[in-house]
């Protein structure tokens, strides 16, 4: 076998065409797969051709027994069961998925379950009041920096969409529509959880009228004020740097604005990640009466998915001081 890893596209492409198919289907068939997807993938057959090189397999043999022993060599090592199921969709793409559904494997799988159930990564979660309160005195919008406007905006629409920072980061200033009742934005680009037969989201901000100082639509229209005479032509995208040139910036640039946000919130750093803003609402939704159905479609969650119940529906700390809803808990200390 080859001494180095190609790369987890081209040992998929590999794979398709020693199962036959040609270069331009292969390209085809390359493209179902997200980029986040094929980097998550990439980490498991990255391991497998190491783990092949040192046991003198081919890398392109299915064999069950060989993939078992591979997942018990991580498994030795300290990986739980997400890792090692990241690990076997990957494998299931260079062979045939009926080998992931293979008996053997499925019983392993069930064994590692008992021994390592997943966990969520959080027992309890901060408080929304805290980071609330702390935006709402970057107030009126106006007058605050492009920085502080930046951050704000990112925080309250983590906050009232429950949507992952690829979302936000994917957001085109013509897909942003503004009405009476509020602001409405679409994602026609391929995320996450994009896919047939599945719509794609529609982020809803209405005005929050009870208290202009945390009403996520009046700090998006001021944002696109701010920045209207600072954005290069090719700047489509809403949310740019606010250092100069100005550029558009990546999901991994707004969840350090995030953690940023929660950080000068006082919210332990070290312990929540910018992730955990859509634990703390699709949570908070949940808590006060939201419909199921509801909060899964607004966070991208299928019908069927049993994500929220298992890692999202969090107890929040001291939740008996906060009042009706996310933004509602700011109201009475925050009068306009």
């Amino acid at each position: 076998m080859a001494t180095d890893f190609p790369g987890g596209r081209n040992f998929i492409r590999e794979a398709f065409h020693r199962k036959g198919v040609d270069e331009d289907t292969a390209r085809i068939m390359l493209a179902s797969l997200a980029t986040s997807t094929l980097k998550q993938y990439e980490v498991g057959l990255k391991l497998w051709w190491a783990f092949c090189k040192q046991n003198s397999l081919a890398p392109f043999r299915e064999s069950v027994l060989d993939i078992l022993k591979f997942l018990q060599t991580e498994y030795d090592r300290g990986l739980g069961y997400g890792s090692l199921n990241s690990f076997r969709s990957s494998l299931s793409v260079i062979f045939s998925p009926s080998v992931a559904e293979d008996a053997r494997i499925k019983r392993f799988f069930k064994g590692v379950a008992s021994l390592r159930p997943p966990r969520p990564r959080y027992t309890t979660l901060w408080n929304p009041e805290l980071v609330l309160k702390h935006l709402s005195s970057w107030f009126p919008n106006e007058d605050i920096s492009l920085e502080q406007l930046s951050l704000k905006l990112i925080m309250l629409l983590a906050l009232v969409t429950a949507h992952r920072m690829q979302t936000f980061s994917l957001i085109e200033l013509s897909h942003i529509i503004a009405d009476a009742e509020g602001v409405r934005i679409f994602i026609p680009a391929r995320i996450k959880t994009s896919g047939p037969n599945r719509n794609q989201p529609v982020l809803v901000l209405p005005f929050f009228k009870e208290n202009s100082s945390v009403c996520a639509a009046t700090t998006l229209i001021e944002y696109l004020n701010k920045t209207k005479n600072i954005r290069s032509s090719c700047c489509t995208r809403l949310f740019i740097s606010w250092r100069k040139p100005h550029l558009q910036v990546s999901s991994q640039t707004l969840s350090r604005w995030v953690k940023l946000v929660l950080e000068k919130s006082g919210v332990d750093i070290n312990i929540f990640s910018a992730h955990s803003v859509r634990h703390v609402s699709t949570s908070i939704a949940f808590q006060q009466g939201i419909n199921i159905d509801l909060i899964r479609s607004t966070a991208g969650w299928s019908n069927t998915s049993n994500v929220f119940a298992r890692f999202y529906n969090r107890p929040i700390s001291d939740p008996n001081s906060f009042a009706m809803s996310i933004l509602k808990g700011s109201v009475s200390d925050h009068v306009d």
